[in-house]
């Protein structure tokens, strides 16, 4: 079975297992965001519950944890 090549570009993996994504909209209309907003925009987040059982369908050797 393969990873899905989009999925891994899109989504890491925690060592206890978590799901961690980028934030959404900092990529446009840069010049308009306060830069307190672009800083809380960078680094990843935990990615909600509900999309876990979907990604280790296409992550299976990753999202297997």
């Amino acid at each position: 079975m393969k990873t899905h090549s989009g999925a891994k570009a899109r989504f890491k993996i925690t060592g206890t297992g978590k799901f961690m994504h980028r934030r959404i909209g900092i990529n446009n209309f840069r010049g308009k965001k306060r830069g307190q907003t672009l800083r809380e925009m960078s680094g990843r987040v935990e990615l909600s519950p509900h999309f876990k059982k979907r990604l280790r369908v296409l992550m299976p050797y990753n999202g297997g944890k």
